[in-house]
């Protein structure tokens, strides 16, 4: 994804000029072993799995990589949010097959297997997932633990662990139904079957649809925009809005009302309050 992205901004730049270059630009590209990432000028932290041979699998070391990415970057003051995406074939095809298939019940249930592979959730900063091409068993996991979905028009969502024989193991059948609703769930898990992008975003698995080649784009405005607000007020709106997964409605709204009292606590609330009172944008200083 990032070579072809430097080879579009390279096209673009030689036959149109800069002004139909892309909105965001790469520097200090840091590549691992399974995955790159970078911040941007924008506060938006870029990540792309990188596992193109195996269309992106997710293995122990991948998820590895991320957890640790991901804990880096939500203690960087210099990222108000984060991207991941993969390539254009597959966001993540799913989890590494080939390392799972010979692990013995004992072994999974003593190591508690897949444990480590929902700290994603633990991020305060908002995640965005931008997905193209197969989101697939773990790929489609991954993605809805993220805070908003952005797919191209290319991308498949599904969960077809039943066709080799198990079940999502990493919130398949929890969050896919809080997320489409239960029979429309059901149908997929059951059936191992794959929706497209556009059928992802009517049931409201997804936030947004484009063509493949402003997936990242999209994703990366988006996130722009959050991260040009404050940061504490952004980590309490999305504590908010997934506690509504967790609670009771009643129980729900008193959590929200906490948080909103608690915002009187920010120099940002009160910057924000008299920023609109005097008709002029607000500074945030993230306090």
């Amino acid at each position: 994804m990032i070579s072809n992205i430097f080879k579009n901004i390279a096209l673009k730049t030689t036959k149109q000029g800069f002004s139909n270059m892309p909105m965001f630009m790469f520097s200090n590209l840091k590549t691992l072993e399974y995955i790159k990432y970078e911040v941007q000028e924008n506060q938006v932290a870029l990540v792309t799995l990188n596992r193109p041979k195996a269309l992106n699998a997710l293995c122990d070391g991948l998820i590895n990589e991320l957890n640790s990415t991901l804990e880096q970057l939500n203690k960087d003051p210099k990222v108000g949010a984060i991207v991941i995406t993969g390539s254009e074939k597959a966001f993540a095809a799913g989890a590494d097959i080939k390392e799972m298939k010979d692990k013995t019940f004992p072994y999974t249930y003593s190591v508690n297997m897949l444990a480590s592979w929902d700290n994603l959730t633990t991020i305060k900063k908002p995640i965005i997932a931008a997905v193209n091409g197969y989101a697939l068993g773990g790929g489609c996991e991954l993605a809805m633990m993220c805070d908003i979905i952005v797919a191209g028009t290319s991308a498949k969502f599904g969960q077809p662990e039943i066709l080799i024989g198990t079940i999502p193991g990493c919130g398949g059948t929890q969050r896919l139904t809080r997320a489409i609703g239960k029979s429309k769930a059901m149908e997929l898990v059951l059936t191992g079957d794959q929706i497209d992008a556009h059928t992802a975003e009517k049931h409201g698995l997804v936030s947004k649809v484009v063509e493949p080649t402003e997936t990242v784009n999209e994703a990366v405005k988006i996130a722009a925009k959050i991260a040009s607000l404050s940061q504490p007020i952004v980590a309490m709106a999305k504590e908010a809005v997934n506690q509504a997964h967790n609670l009771p409605l009643k129980d729900g709204l008193q959590y929200e009302k906490r948080l909103f009292h608690s915002t009187f606590a920010t120099q940002d609330r009160k910057e924000g309050m008299t920023a609109f009172a005097e008709k002029r944008k607000p500074q945030w200083k993230n306090e």
